[in-house]
């Protein structure tokens, strides 16, 4: 690293699964990454790495940590700001049967949250070659449901691809890159024993893709190979 600048990232929700994968993945490349979790947490792997990771404490639901963190990271500028976190929601539901509270925190969580956040670290993200990437999933795609699978949490997801895109279309100067990303069908806890790929294959693929398309602008929604979704 000492003939080039150290890259660095804000990886929101890293506590485990695909942000602490991702968080992991951009460490072993030399990048710093400053990691946010909801509650302090030893055994990650990330004390490894304990000269270029930063921890930090965020719950994106819950303005209490919100304000602090937001003052915490003004000032800071960084090559990629990316907004995992997220959940599942209510499993075996649909809307005909879904218990209204359980539905709206499904999608404060997963939609409207991730774009307040966004909107806040806006000034942290680097201009002309920075990203700011959500993670979302190619069950957000209208396009592509054609099954049906999913539908409360494919609405949260699709819910965040349109507001991303209004976001994006509301920018006065946008000289960054902004991704909505798909990492595949994982085997974390949300997506199961029986998913397609490892943490480990999903992770290298979307590094690969955030070194990829630095400095090229636009929005686009793009899984893990850097392969273009529909929306």
């Amino acid at each position: 690293m000492a003939d080039q600048v150290q890259k660095s990232a804000l990886i929101i929700g890293a506590s485990r699964g695909l942000g602490l994968g991702l968080s992991l993945e951009l460490l072993t490349r030399g990048w710093h990454v400053t990691a946010t979790v909801r509650s302090a947490a030893g055994g990650t792997g990330l004390e490894a790495f304990h000269e270029q990771v930063t921890m930090d404490l965020l719950d994106i639901t819950d303005p209490a940590t919100i304000g602090p963190f937001i003052d915490r990271m003004l000032g800071q500028i960084f090559d990629v700001v990316f907004i995992n976190a997220g959940i599942s929601g209510p499993q075996d539901k649909t809307a005909a049967d879904v218990a209204s509270a359980d539905y709206a925190h499904l999608m404060f969580t997963n939609a409207i949250s991730p774009i307040r956040l966004a909107g806040l670290l806006l000034p942290t993200v680097k201009q002309g070659t920075g990203i700011l990437a959500f993670m979302s999933s190619i069950l957000g795609s209208v396009d592509s449901n054609t099954t049906g699978y999913a539908s409360l949490y494919s609405s949260s997801k699709a819910a965040l691809n349109s507001l991303t895109r209004s976001f994006v279309a509301g920018l006065k100067n946008p000289d960054i890159t902004v991704l909505t990303l798909h990492p595949g069908w994982v085997r974390t806890d949300m997506g199961g024993p029986g998913a397609d790929i490892d943490v480990e294959t999903s992770v290298h693929g979307l590094a690969d893709v955030l070194e990829q398309q630095a400095g090229q602008g636009g929005h686009r929604f793009l899984n893990y190979k850097g392969e273009t979704i529909p929306w």
